[in-house]
């Protein structure tokens, strides 16, 4: 499927910084995540990156945030946005994009 430029631009993308994760009960793969996203209030994201990585390796990790999504409730909690990976077609792999140097939270992705 082919895009719109104008389409591209409704996408608002975001360097966000992960403060805080707890992982969700009665889930195997569900995180509950604090994501600093800049001068606003921070967002919370629930995502499947519980075989991926620990708590620890997430927190304080500089990723990408898409913060215009619409908000879905997910195993009874609130995700705001949607963090930015890339996962094998066999679900093997699954590693969070990151901006490459360090850059302050809210710097939005062009």
């Amino acid at each position: 499927m082919v895009i719109e430029y104008n389409d591209f631009k409704k996408l608002d993308m975001r360097v966000g910084k992960i403060t805080e994760v707890s992982k969700i009960p009665d889930s195997d793969k569900l995180y509950s995540i604090i994501v600093d996203i800049g001068g606003e209030k921070p967002v919370r994201i629930v995502s499947s990156l519980v075989p991926y990585y620990t708590e620890e390796e997430l927190v304080g990790k500089n990723i990408v945030v898409l913060i215009n999504l619409k908000p879905a409730k997910i195993r009874g909690e609130m995700s705001y946005g949607m963090l930015l990976a890339a996962e094998t077609e066999d679900s093997s792999v699954c590693v969070l994009i990151s901006p490459e140097k360090e850059i302050p939270a809210g710097t939005r992705i062009l």
